[in-house]
């Protein structure tokens, strides 16, 4: 009775499996997803994970290799329970399944040809599948020794029988721990990036918003400045409008005044004249009555223009001098301020000459006519008493100050030598004429000498050069600095020579004066990349001059003194 409830559950179980391969092969023809997959679970063996190997089925109905349910019988204790659904089942009750041995066969032939297929030619699914090298199984174990992917066979080979071996899911455990820890910071970063993103892109409409403001506010600050000098410019054109309307009504009051009187004295004169050609007896009868009845009246004598007008003249030209010197001080104080950068420049003690002293914090010199630097450096100038700056430039727009302190200089002298334009000087520079030779200056010395003045007449003996100037400017880094040097744009030089008698440009053969009267301080302004050095007067903001030129290598503030009790100072 227990063999034929047996054989009768076996042919249930095997009706029910035969009945799924073939809905499985039908779906396989239907439809080209994963037909051998779904096959595949169907004849896989849950103890061993890989295909059946000579089938047998137990009480229950599941289906397992023959040599694992042994294993699992030899091992277990009793009662037995399948793996599956845990019901009981007894040893002796284990069947053969020879059908489903030729189907597991026929099911492993067909995934052997289609792992023969180009994979070009296999459905999406399988060619994403990773399978066994070796064997053309799954992958479903991690070896920790060898730390390689293992199939099922794999494992069981002699090479990783004996490793520690788990599944891949548990193997991937740690790993993705770490993935998903280290996605935890990127994402962190990406989140503080697009933060930072988002704050910078405020801050960049921020300051657009502030851009386009000014702008507004440039063309409103233009607009009052063009409407002001518009006003003024209606201002003197009315003014000067109506001088001339005054002075054309005082022209033709002129001409007919003296239209009138012309015209009075010719009727008179022609009177005159035909009574000199009477005859005598006509002329005699009443001599007395001649001169009474032409008398000679005060003539009209009238000066074609007013004092009024020609004050108001002077008065008018007065106020063009004055606009055209505000003009010139306004555009270069705002050139000044908008394009250029004030820059605070230090003198090179390094470079100056053994006769000068540079103060200690680089910002001021003297003349002292007396050998400072017992040292002799390969920068230094020498015998020419100048000196650079310690910074130089090679790009960009900076501008920076000098002040001219001379003791004996006064106002009075200053005066002087504004008034004066007869002075005249020679050519500084000895690599014109074998040596400096002297200037005169339009003013006198004092009437008594001192002992710095003997000093200075010595040393100005001693080295040929008449101590009363100096030059302010820039200069190329790499510049001549042993002998006596020409100060010109060709050596390298751009400069203005300062003196009582006015400002001079370093010209060849002789230099140019530009002005009668020297600036108390000197704007310099260096424009590298447009090769322009511009010279001002600080305090008034008047052009001096303008350089064009060419700048190669490093360009520095350039000073030159040999004038005793003097000191040029930098400014700021």
């Amino acid at each position: 009775m227990k063999l034929r409830m047996a054989a009768k559950n076996e042919i249930k179980s095997f009706c029910a499996l035969r009945r799924n391969i073939l809905q499985g092969l039908s779906m396989a023809t239907m439809a080209a997803t994963s037909p051998l997959r779904n096959l595949e679970d169907e004849v896989l063996c849950s103890i061993c994970l890989d295909y059946l190997r000579d089938p047998v089925t137990i009480d229950c109905g599941h289906v397992f290799c023959y040599h694992c349910i042994i294993k699992v019988c030899e091992s277990a204790r009793q009662p037995l329970y399948c793996s599956l659904c845990k019901t009981a089942f007894k040893k002796e009750n284990i069947r053969h399944v020879w059908q489903m041995a030729s189907l597991v066969e026929n099911i492993w032939r067909m995934k052997v040809d289609e792992e023969r297929q180009p994979r070009e030619e296999r459905p999406s699914e399988q060619r994403a599948e990773k399978l066994c090298g070796q064997h053309l199984e799954k992958l479903h174990y991690y070896c920790k020794d060898d730390q390689q992917i293992l199939c099922v066979m794999c494992r069981e080979s002699r090479e990783h029988r004996h490793h520690a071996a788990v599944l891949l899911e548990k193997a991937a455990q740690p790993y993705r721990g770490k993935i998903l820890n280290h996605l935890k910071i990127l994402k962190g970063d990406r989140d503080r990036i697009q933060n930072f993103q988002s704050t910078g892109e405020d801050e960049i409409q921020a300051l657009l918003a502030k851009f386009q403001s000014h702008k507004q506010d440039i063309a409103s600050v233009f607009e009052q400045g063009h409407q002001f000098l518009r006003e003024r410019e209606q201002y003197l054109l009315e003014w000067l409008e109506g001088m001339e309307q005054e002075l054309t009504e005082g022209k033709n009051s002129h001409v007919t005044r003296g239209s009138e009187e012309v015209v009075r004295l010719g009727t008179l004169i022609s009177e005159l004249e035909k009574k000199a050609q009477q005859p005598a007896l006509e002329l005699l009868q009443d001599p007395s009555d001649i001169i009474s009845r032409y008398p000679r009246k005060k003539f009209w004598i009238e000066k074609p223009i007013s004092p009024a007008i020609k004050k108001r003249t002077e008065e008018f030209s007065d106020k063009l001098l004055s606009l055209e010197k505000g003009l010139r001080g306004f555009h270069g104080k705002l050139i000044r301020d908008l394009e250029y950068k004030t820059m605070r420049i230090i003198l090179n003690s390094q470079t100056a000459n053994g006769y000068l002293s540079v103060s200690p914090n680089g910002k001021s010199m003297i003349f002292t006519g007396l050998w400072m630097n017992k040292h002799q450096h390969g920068q230094r100038f020498d015998p020419e008493p100048g000196v650079l700056g310690s910074k130089g430039f090679t790009w960009g727009k900076v501008y920076w100050e000098v002040k001219v302190d001379r003791i004996w200089w006064g106002a009075e002298e200053e005066e002087e030598a504004v008034k004066y334009r007869g002075g005249t000087r020679g050519v500084f520079g000895s690599s014109y004429l074998g040596g400096f030779i002297g200037i005169t200056d339009g003013y006198s010395s004092p009437g008594y000498r001192d002992e710095s003045e003997e000093l200075e007449e010595e040393w100005s003996q001693e080295n040929g050069i008449w101590p009363k100037f100096c030059l302010v400017g820039v200069a190329r880094e790499s510049v001549v600095r042993r002998g006596f040097l020409n100060f010109t744009p060709e050596e390298g030089f751009w400069t203005l020579q300062l003196s009582s008698a006015g400002v001079y440009i370093c010209t060849s053969p002789e230099p140019l004066q530009i002005l009668s009267y020297c600036p108390r301080q000197i704007g310099v302004a260096l424009d590298y990349d447009g090769g322009k050095v511009t010279f001002t007067n600080a305090r008034t903001e008047e052009f001096i001059y303008e350089f064009s030129s060419s700048f190669t290598g490093r360009i520095f503030p350039f000073l030159w003194l040999n004038c005793m009790r003097s000191r040029l100072t930098l400014r700021p």
